[in-house]
């Protein structure tokens, strides 16, 4: 991950609790396979790691806190009960506490973002930094759901975030150029790439990252009705690229793409 150009200021000195919701994933690493049978990804003895986005709004809000700005960082994951283990991750990364909403259901965005304001409404956090996307099915929508639904106001692809008391100036990168739009506490802001580099967790942390607390619920204990509106068809892979050739000359290079690859 590259150096910061996505940075966090609190003035003031200011205090306050963050929420930040991370998801597990298959590990950036592995090269994704489709079950034989098409009807979607094959986890399957997969290695699964915290979405990249996610780590990098864990090491924000560690960095808050690390500076005095924030009292409390509470990680929130959605899945089975193996996804306490990106909630541990995190722990030991420097969070507080964790809560997970144990499910197995596929979950779509929209009701992510339900359970997630079913917990904003418990925790009353003032700060919420979710990743901007989810690196498997790569919506880039929760965060802005997530604003729709709680009436928070929301700086997505923030590049700078500026906290005055109750208000908080987020400036974002857009095409052209920068924009800073002036928001009231409490916001969310969603992380993009080049926010910071995350930090690897010592092992001293991950052992008292075990006795830190860990709170699962279900959605029905939130309150939140789980139904999909989407149905999963079918799960290709890619089409594999042919092998490129060589030409002997410009000619036969616009040729070739004049009548084979019918470019021109």
């Amino acid at each position: 991950m590259l150096t910061s150009l996505l940075k966090i200021h609190l003035i003031d000195g200011e205090s306050m609790k963050i929420l930040v919701a991370v998801k597990r994933v298959i590990d950036y690493n592995v090269k994704v396979r489709v079950k034989a049978d098409n009807t979607d990804v094959d986890l399957a003895n997969v290695k699964m790691a915290m979405n990249p986005f996610c780590e990098i709004a864990v090491e924000e809000a560690v960095r808050l806190k690390e500076k005095g700005v924030a009292t409390e960082i509470v990680v929130v994951s959605i899945g089975p009960k193996v996804a306490q283990e990106q909630i541990r991750t995190s722990l030991a990364l420097g969070a507080d506490r964790g809560i997970l909403v144990e499910t197995e259901e596929k979950l779509e965005s929209l009701t992510v973002a339900k359970i997630l304001k079913a917990i904003v409404d418990k925790e009353q956090p003032q700060l919420v930094i979710l990743g901007k996307q989810s690196i498997d099915n790569d919506n880039n929508q929760t965060g802005q759901m997530l604003g729709a639904l709680t009436g928070m106001a929301q700086g997505t692809f923030a590049s700078e975030v500026v906290v005055e008391g109750d208000k908080v100036n987020v400036t974002r990168e857009i095409d052209s150029g920068l924009r800073t739009v002036g928001l009231t506490l409490p916001a969310i802001v969603t992380s993009d790439l080049r926010l910071n580099e995350p930090r690897y967790a010592s092992l001293p942390n991950i052992m008292k990252a075990k006795r830190k607390p860990l709170e699962v619920v279900t959605t029905s204990d939130l309150g939140v009705e789980v139904k999909s509106t989407q149905t999963l068809v079918k799960v290709t892979p890619p089409a594999e690229r042919s092998a490129g050739i060589k030409v002997a000359s410009v000619d036969e290079l616009v040729e070739k793409l004049k009548n084979e690859a019918k470019v021109l």
